[in-house]
């Protein structure tokens, strides 16, 4: 009998990429289905950055690349990193990969030894779980809620360390809630950190460029525990670039060897064009971004408004990345044809049959109060998800 190792059956499929496939096999089906269910932009990618990579092709940029990355991408990068963060990582460490998700999972696997714990704030990345699993890490998870904007404390991960505690992972902004962890929030955290030297954290900053509140705040920006934190970036949030798979971190130059060494024995250096490509990107002022980022804003206020509209929806305000994510327990315990939604699963399931329209549970997340709405698409078609959300809600009886 043929077996899968068991690494894979403990595996969970991500249930974001679930969604949109299921979304997509009824479309295919002749099903008007609304999929609110990615975190992809809708806008392309700018056209100058398309036009470096049509010359870097013209140019003959079709060799392998180094495994951490184009020297020059490196450079740009660093330079980058001073200009919108403050922060000082030399070219040595940086490495590029194959989208952020390959960066995060060099790291868990240079860092995370077998039964080494690694706190997660909750509501978290789908993925994050599943990579500390891989590592054959043991993930801690540490829960927030909508009425602290999903954040947490520094008291609260401190409490959570453990003598097994190697490192913790986090985004800002968030994804799913779209929270974004301010500077004196972060300040707590580094000072908490102080007292801990041998704990490390993963700064997830993929969707830096999309805040709704100001400067970005980067972790690492505290001297005393820089070489705590690794950050993790990337262009396919900030510059629409999510086919080009072009992640990348700043870490202290002991993991960046670990991860340039990982990386060199599973994919080797990313594809050269989307490099020359992502070095016009990183290249450019982030002011390049304004026009996305105001549509994203108005997007979020359309959302929102909706939302608070049906009754029974509670909302925070997210200040940053291209997600809602309401608690919607208030639905939970309603019958509706010999059915009763008991958690956001059942809710995600019944807004697809009843409404049309894709979500993701917030229980992927690690939230089965809330579900995640993605508002990356037009005001045309938010408007009627939102309309047909609040008929279908509309159905399920007391």
């Amino acid at each position: 009998m043929i077996q899968v190792a068991d690494r894979i059956n403990n595996l969970s499929e991500s249930q974001t990429l679930a969604m949109a496939r299921r979304s997509r096999e009824l479309q295919q089906a002749g099903i008007d289905i609304i999929s609110l269910s990615l975190g992809e932009p809708d806008f392309n990618t700018p056209d100058f950055v398309k036009e470096a990579a049509n010359q870097a092709i013209a140019d003959n940029f079709s060799h392998y690349t180094p495994v951490n990355g184009f020297q020059d991408l490196r450079e740009a990068l660093s330079v980058k990193f001073e200009r919108d963060n403050q922060l000082a990582y030399s070219a040595d460490e940086i490495v590029v990969s194959t989208g952020a998700k390959q960066s995060i999972t060099n790291v868990m696997l240079s860092l995370v030894n077998a039964g080494d714990e690694v706190i997660v704030p909750a509501p978290y990345w789908v993925s994050y779980i599943e990579m500390i699993k891989m590592a054959e890490g043991v993930p801690v998870i540490v829960q927030s809620g909508i009425e602290n904007d999903f954040k947490v404390t520094a008291a609260q991960i401190e409490a959570a360390i453990t003598d097994k505690t190697k490192l913790m992972i986090f985004s800002t902004p968030c994804n799913p809630t779209g929270s974004v962890y301010s500077k004196n929030e972060l300040v707590s955290i580094a000072k908490m950190m102080e007292k801990h030297p041998n704990f490390y954290v993963i700064c997830d900053e993929i969707y830096e460029h999309i805040n709704f509140v100001g400067n970005h705040e980067s972790l690492a920006q505290f001297d005393a525990i820089k070489d705590q934190v690794i950050t993790v970036n990337g262009v396919s949030k900030g510059f629409a670039m999510t086919g080009w798979r072009i992640g990348y971190i700043g870490a202290p130059k002991w993991i960046a060897d670990a991860c340039t060494k990982i990386q060199g024995q599973v994919t080797s250096g990313t594809c050269s064009i989307a490099q020359k490509a992502a070095k016009a990107a990183v290249s450019a002022s982030p002011e390049v971004l304004t026009d996305m980022i105001v549509a994203f804003k108005k997007r979020r206020d359309l959302v929102l408004d909706l939302l608070n509209e049906i009754p029974g929806m509670k909302t925070n305000v997210p200040e940053g990345a291209f997600y809602v994510f309401p608690d919607i327990s208030n639905f939970f315990g309603k019958p509706f044809d010999g059915k009763t939604i008991n958690n956001a699963s059942d809710l995600s399931l019944f807004l697809l049959d009843e409404a049309k329209v894709a979500l993701v549970t917030g229980e992927a997340f690690g939230n089965p109060d809330c579900i995640r709405i993605s508002y990356a698409t037009s005001e045309t078609i938010l408007t009627e998800a939102v309309k047909r959300i609040k008929e279908a809600l509309s159905k399920l009886t007391a």
